[in-house]
């Protein structure tokens, strides 16, 4: 749901485009990273689950990288997806 309403944003040229854009990754990431937590408050010893977690956690680097390269586009996605901003970044 909030993948579409993201690229529902977007121009239609832009669309194709930005499915592989370093934005439209982390909002696939954050939204698989939001259901994984809320999963795993109601089954605590889901370890499979917390593995997955894990692992998409470490492909959240992508955020990161759009932190040093673009401030900008940094500051705008961490607004749209109302995360957190690092602290060392």
């Amino acid at each position: 749901l909030v993948k579409k309403s993201f690229i529902s944003l977007l121009p239609q040229e832009e669309k194709d485009e930005n499915q592989d854009s370093v934005e439209f990754q982390v909002l696939s990431f954050t939204n698989k990273i939001r259901r994984l937590t809320s999963h795993l408050e109601l089954h605590k010893r889901d370890f499979l689950s917390q593995r997955g977690l894990q692992i998409f956690l470490r492909k959240h680097q992508h955020l990161f990288y759009l932190s040093k390269k673009n401030r900008a586009r940094y500051k705008k996605l961490i607004d749209q997806l109302k995360i957190w901003a690092s602290k060392n970044r």
